[in-house]
């Protein structure tokens, strides 16, 4: 049985189908969203439900701990990305109410401003699809590429149409990209993986807003939608407590979409 607060390595052989007793396992990545998972565990504690949130240090595994059957929810993934991995790893997971919006910056350890980009400059995306997309739908927004019309959430860089300044993108690791940023001009990091390392989320040349198609969802099996132990956590997720913790804890870098 998983460990509360075990991190789990991307080639980590994971346990087989979970039995029905114990407390509601909740996946999540660290940082930001494990830390408003914990607060809320601690509040359904208080109301006689007992949560262990379990953390990854990835985006990968989660869901594929949940469809094995480790996890009885997961908080940690937007649409776009539950999506991609129901269609390319045969996943059978749902989504469930809306959690929070973690909006995507363009960060960079060189630059003031984002009209600084240099010509020819190395940037640097996250490599997995919709994250990617995410980031060059960023890009866009800030005028430095135009997208082929319809791309949306699923672009690639070969989606590119336009690219005045003849940026270089690099597909890395979400996780890795803090890291990166002493190696290329700027590059787009998602919210919780920027506080994690210590960034400022207010010293991002362009950030996303809160309109973003690129908000977090809660998730479960398909067969597990009904249970009551998960819709009683999710209501206490969406409470006015967990609200007024996310925007004291995070000063209104993360958005509650309750």
């Amino acid at each position: 049985m998983l460990l509360r607060r075990m991190v789990l390595a991307a080639g980590l052989v994971l346990a087989g189908p979970a039995m029905a007793e114990g407390p509601l396992r909740v996946g999540t990545t660290a940082g930001p969203y494990a830390a408003i998972l914990d607060y809320a565990a601690s509040l359904a504690k208080a109301q006689g439900l007992e949560v262990k949130v379990v953390e990854f240090t990835d985006y990968t595994i989660p869901n594929e701990a949940l469809f094995r059957g480790d996890l009885d929810a997961s908080n940690f993934q937007h649409r776009p990305y539950l999506d991609n991995a129901n269609r390319t790893r045969g996943y059978d997971i749902v989504p469930l109410a809306s959690s929070i919006v973690t909006p995507l910056g363009i960060y960079s350890q060189k630059l003031r401003a984002i009209a600084d980009l240099p010509d020819g400059a190395e940037v640097a995306i996250p490599n997995d699809p919709s994250n990617g997309a995410r980031a060059l739908l960023l890009f866009q927004q800030a005028g430095l590429v135009r997208l082929r019309p319809g791309a949306g959430v699923t672009a690639t860089v070969l989606d590119i149409e336009a690219n005045p300044k003849r940026l270089r993108f690099r597909e890395l690791d979400a996780a890795q990209l803090p890291r990166a940023l002493g190696d290329v001009a700027a590059g787009a990091v998602n919210m919780n993986y920027a506080i994690n390392a210590g960034l400022d989320p207010k010293s991002a040349l362009v950030v996303e807003g809160k309109d973003t198609p690129f908000g977090l969802v809660w998730t479960t099996r398909s067969r597990d939608r009904d249970d009551p132990r998960v819709a009683k956590l999710i209501g206490i997720y969406r409470s006015p407590e967990v609200k007024q913790f996310i925007l004291d804890r995070f000063g209104g870098t993360i958005i509650p979409t309750w």
